[in-house]
C-alpha cells in the first residue's frame, strides 16, 4: 500500500476515534446533568442547568492505570462534611502517570453498598487536587468504577468524568471527605468545575 495512503488512513482512523470519544463524553455529561432531575432529593432543579461548568474535554486525563489489590483489607471510616462517619474497605491502589508525573490513587468499597445487589461491584474514588477550592469544589471530587472495569490488573480511569458530590450544590447532605492519601499534588484540569450558583 502506498505510504501516503496509509498515513491518510491512520489519520482518518485517529480523527474518527477522537470524535467518537468526544461525542461519548458529551453524552455522558448530558446524562449526568439530566439524572439530577430524576432524583427526589436532588439539590439541582431544571432552572439550574445553566450553572453546571466543566473543563474542556482532554484525553490526556484518560489514563491507563495499574491496579494493585489490597490483601486482607479491614474496614475503616471516612468522615463526611456533616460530621458523620461512613465505613469502607480500601479495595486497592491505582498507579499511573499524567503529563510525566507518577501518581497513586486509592480505591475504596462502601460496606453499606456491598450489601445492595445493584451496587455490590461499585468502587469509589474520592480525591482532591491542586484545583480544589479554586476552579473546583473545595471538598473534592469523585470518580466511580466497578470491579468489572479491572481487566488483568489494568483500569482505564477518565478524569473527564470526575464529578462533584451533592454537597457542592446544596446543604443537608452527607458527603465523604477524600482521605489525605488521595490528596494529589497536581492539577487535574478535567471533569466538573465549581457549580456557578452559590448556596
Amino acid at each position: 500500500m502506498n505510504k501516503i495512503i496509509l498515513i491518510i488512513l491512520i489519520f482518518l482512523t485517529f480523527k474518527t476515534t477522537a470524535q467518537t470519544y468526544q461525542q461519548t463524553l458529551k453524552k455522558h455529561r448530558q446524562e449526568y446533568k439530566e439524572a439530577f432531575l430524576k432524583e427526589e432529593r436532588s439539590p439541582v432543579k431544571a432552572e439550574d442547568m445553566s450553572y453546571f461548568d466543566f473543563f474542556e474535554l482532554d484525553s490526556t486525563f484518560r489514563v491507563k492505570c495499574i491496579f494493585t489489590k489490597t490483601n486482607s483489607p479491614s474496614t475503616f471510616t471516612i468522615p463526611t462534611v456533616d460530621g458523620k462517619q461512613k465505613e469502607y474497605f480500601k479495595y486497592g491502589v491505582l498507579s499511573f502517570e499524567i503529563k510525566g508525573e507518577k501518581i497513586l490513587l486509592n480505591v475504596y468499597q462502601s460496606l453499606a453498598l456491598m450489601r445492595i445487589p445493584k451496587y455490590k461491584n461499585y468502587l469509589f474514588i474520592p480525591f482532591k487536587d491542586v484545583t480544589s477550592g479554586k476552579e473546583t469544589y473545595g471538598g473534592g471530587r469523585y470518580l466511580d468504577i466497578e470491579t468489572t472495569d479491572i481487566q488483568t490488573d489494568v483500569v482505564i480511569l477518565d478524569f473527564n468524568k470526575a464529578y462533584n458530590p451533592y454537597c457542592a450544590f446544596g446543604d443537608g447532605f452527607s458527603c465523604p471527605i477524600p482521605p489525605k492519601e488521595n490528596h494529589l499534588k497536581t492539577r487535574i484540569e478535567a471533569g466538573e468545575k465549581n457549580f456557578k450558583k452559590p448556596h
